[in-house]
Formats: C-alpha cells, sequence, structure tokens
C-alpha cells in the first residue's frame, strides 16, 4: 500500500501539467461510452495508465517539468532513479495479479504498426493514374491528399462506413484530380491486395504464437474500412488473432474509446487488463487510456513484438 500511495503521489503532479499530443493519423488508406474507468489498484492503477506508459516516457517528462512547478518534496518524489523503482513496483505489481504476467490482452494497431504500405501512397496514386490521365506530381499528390485528409467528413459521423467507398472517392479524386471511376476501382482494388502491404515486423507471427501459448488473447484494433479482414487474410496474419475490432463494423473510430471497449468485449477482458500498441500518440495511446487500457507508443515505447512480449512478461 505504501508504494501505491507513494506512485500516486507522484504521478498526481503529472495530471495537471501533461496534456495529450494530437498526432496525425498515419492511417493513410482504408487506415464515447460513458462507461467508467477502472483500473486493478483503484486510483494508484488509474493515474499511471493516465501519466504515461514507460519508464522512458515517465523520464522525458521528469525532465520536462519545470522545478518551479512543484515543491521541493515533489521535485524529490520525482527523481528519476526513485520513479524508476516505482515503474519497477507497479509491473511487479501487476504480473503479482496476472500470474506472472502484466496484462491477458494485446491490442494491436494496424496500419503503421502491424502492417505498412509498400510504396508511397502518391508513388502508387501517381503510377496507377498515369494511364487515366493524372499528370500532378508525387509531392502534390501528397499534399492535396493531406488537405483533404484534413478536412471534416460530413457526409456520415464515420470517415469508413462500410467498405468506405464514398470517403475514398473524394479522397483520391481530390488528391490526383481525376474522378474517373475505373481509376478508382484499381487503386481501391490494389489496397486490398498483398502486393501493398507488408508486416512491420517479420517476427510477429512466433511473437503472437507464444503470447497466446501463455495466455494472452491479441485482437486487432484499426480505423479501416471493411477491406481489412481480406487483407489479413491476404497477408496470411488473419489467424493470428482472437478478435479484429474495424471502426466500419463497430461504428467508432479512435480515438473514441468505444472500439477499444468492443474489442475487450470480443476478448472477454476487462479494459484494465489490456495494452495497447500503436503509433499514433492521439488515436493509439489517449484513447486506448481513455477506455481504461494500459497503453504503449510503437517506435517509441516498444520498437518489436518481441519487446512488447517481453514486457507482458513472455519469454520468445
Amino acid at each position: 500500500m505504501a508504494a501505491r500511495l507513494k506512485i500516486a503521489r507522484s504521478l498526481k503532479i503529472f495530471t495537471t501539467i501533461s496534456s495529450p499530443t494530437k498526432g496525425q493519423n498515419s492511417e493513410f488508406w482504408g487506415s464515447v461510452s460513458g462507461r467508467s474507468n477502472r483500473v486493478h489498484g483503484g486510483s494508484f492503477g488509474l493515474l499511471f495508465s493516465e501519466c504515461f506508459s514507460s519508464s522512458a516516457t515517465a523520464a522525458a517528462t521528469v525532465e520536462d517539468v519545470p522545478m518551479d512547478a512543484v515543491s521541493s518534496s515533489s521535485a524529490d518524489t520525482l527523481s528519476g532513479s526513485r520513479l524508476f523503482g516505482l515503474i519497477k513496483e507497479y509491473e511487479d505489481y501487476r504480473r503479482a495479479l496476472y500470474g506472472g504476467l502484466t496484462h491477458k490482452a494485446l491490442l494491436v494497431d494496424a496500419v503503421g504498426t502491424l502492417v505498412v504500405p509498400s510504396q508511397p501512397m502518391a508513388q502508387i496514386y501517381r503510377e496507377i493514374g498515369e494511364k487515366y490521365g493524372v499528370e500532378y506530381s508525387e509531392d502534390e499528390i501528397l499534399k492535396r491528399y493531406r488537405r483533404a485528409y484534413e478536412q471534416p467528413w460530413g457526409r456520415s459521423r464515420l470517415r469508413y462506413v462500410n467498405d468506405g467507398r464514398p470517403f475514398w472517392q473524394y479522397i483520391v479524386s481530390s488528391s490526383t484530380g481525376c474522378s474517373d471511376s475505373q481509376y478508382f476501382e484499381e487503386l481501391y482494388n490494389y489496397y486490398t491486395t498483398d502486393k501493398a502491404w507488408h508486416l512491420c515486423d517479420p517476427n510477429a507471427e512466433k511473437v503472437f504464437q507464444a503470447l497466446r501459448e501463455a495466455g494472452v488473447k491479441i485482437a486487432v484494433v484499426s480505423n479501416f474500412d471493411t477491406r481489412l479482414r481480406p487483407l489479413l487474410r491476404a497477408l496470411n496474419c488473419d489467424h493470428w488473432f482472437d478478435a479484429v475490432a474495424v471502426s466500419a463494423e463497430v461504428e467508432a473510430e479512435k480515438p473514441n474509446p468505444t472500439i477499444f471497449m468492443k474489442a475487450c468485449d470480443f476478448l472477454g477482458v476487462q479494459p484494465e487488463d489490456a495494452v495497447h500498441v500503436g503509433d499514433d500518440r492521439r488515436n493509439d495511446i489517449w484513447g486506448a487510456r481513455g477506455a481504461g487500457c494500459d497503453a504503449w507508443l510503437w517506435g517509441s515505447d516498444v520498437h518489436s513484438f518481441k519487446e512488447v512480449a517481453q514486457r507482458i512478461g513472455v519469454e520468445v
């Protein structure tokens, strides 16, 4: 209990000085409910999951805290070595809850974490579009794409409704200046094939198998249209997962906590039992934490699925 109180006192400072960093959505092509956040360990666990996801993040945050913003006793509490020690105590506490594991379930983002495009989006738009009269350079296509993608989508509450065609037709025509239906269909279908994508981590299958053998359930959580399931089959990785939560199917897009809660429901676990891994700070990290899950930023907190497994407590 003393350790919990020390962590809660230390981390309470972060809740008053830290705020979400809005990240740019990385899920390019096809890429709240009122439920309360319940975390094992009460306010201790909740403060921890809301403030940061790793010791590296914690250290960076500590360095950014102006010393005149906290009392001398608070500054002492936030000293790096002591904070790392408290983090280890927290992880040991979770392992004690789950028989040596820190979490019962792993949620994985799709685009940018599990899979990435094999070629730059603007290159594909231009190469396929040349025979349809597309003349914009790749730089111009990318600029126009970003401008179109950042605009509010007013035709429906969600961008990805069912197969997402209306949204992507708007994106393609805005990006390339070409509204040819045959061009759109060729481009749209291309992004359902294994030619368009590859796995971020070539060791993912081995790691996911070890996690599932250890009793950890795994789900994909993605802002995507209904092409995601066929894409996972095309990449021969659909059988790696116990569930798939697609925004177009559950009618909620990250960072809305609902999609994470749905994924946990599919797996039969509570949000506080799960950790989500994704590459977008706003959609993945803050969205997952809003649902009550832990969250690790891909490329910062963790760099491979082997590292994810090790942090959960599974050796590969």
